[in-house]
């Protein structure tokens, strides 16, 4: 089970909008990937799209990191050492 921390993802609402929409297009993708291999679908095809799911998710997590960042950034009370060296952290991971 996953212990969550009391702070909310992100405060900035048009962004968490856009990051949900990118995610919930990767789900509809996966769901189209499962697709394609229960139909026997070529190699190709399914790769192509399941380097498009890869695609979406590291751009809404890139997002979300950035958006979080620029938040930690403007806030004073949230904007240590400690915090920032966690958001580095958070970018090598999708490197």
């Amino acid at each position: 089970m996953t212990k969550r921390s009391n702070s909310i993802v992100l405060q900035d609402e048009e962004q968490m909008t856009e990051i949900l929409k990118r995610v919930k297009r990767a789900e509809g993708q996966i769901a189209g990937v499962i697709r394609m291999l229960e139909e026997g679908r070529s190699c190709e095809e399914v790769v192509h799209q399941m380097a498009a799911v890869g695609k979406a998710m590291n751009t809404a997590a890139v997002t979300l990191i950035a958006s979080s960042l620029q938040e930690c950034l403007l806030d004073k009370k949230t904007n240590t050492p400690e915090q920032r060296e966690k958001l580095q952290k958070l970018f090598l991971s999708l490197a």
